[in-house]
């Protein structure tokens, strides 16, 4: 395991929530936390909406492509935060899961989306403070 925290996001299409969550963790914690994401059933792209809500925020997830969950990301991962997929993510003993409850983008314009996004984002920042206490993020 590497000196810095990792985190998966896990949800079902890998489409939106878990890549959103993905692009601000990246973004806000730079290079000192290792970022995953995957679905239990990945979608054929990343949401349009999502891609664009985030672009809103100056945060470009558009060259992302939904992956399939596999055993080694979530071993490989010190956080595993899924958002919807039930009993689909696999659980190792020692892992750290979280349950992030959010709407899912999935059909839904920009607008629905943005709150989406501005609620993920503030879920990112106690991850953040949590993962990495007394530094600050890069916003």
């Amino acid at each position: 395991m590497s000196e810095k925290p990792s985190v998966l996001f896990v949800c079902v299409h890998n489409a939106g929530r878990s890549q959103m969550a993905a692009g601000w963790l990246a973004y806000l914690a730079g290079d000192r936390v290792e970022v995953r994401s995957a679905g239990s059933a990945p979608a054929d792209q990343v949401n349009p909406a999502a891609v664009e809500a985030m672009r809103e925020v100056g945060i470009d997830i558009s060259a992302e492509s939904p992956k399939i969950l596999t055993y080694d990301a979530v071993e490989a991962s010190d956080v595993c935060v899924t958002m919807g997929c039930g009993d689909a993510c696999p659980v190792f003993p020692g892992k750290r899961y979280l349950d992030w409850k959010l709407d899912d983008p999935a059909g839904q314009g920009v607008e629905a989306v943005r709150s989406i996004r501005d609620e993920i984002k503030t879920r990112i920042e106690g991850l953040i403070a949590e993962l990495l206490p007394g530094e600050e993020t890069m916003d």
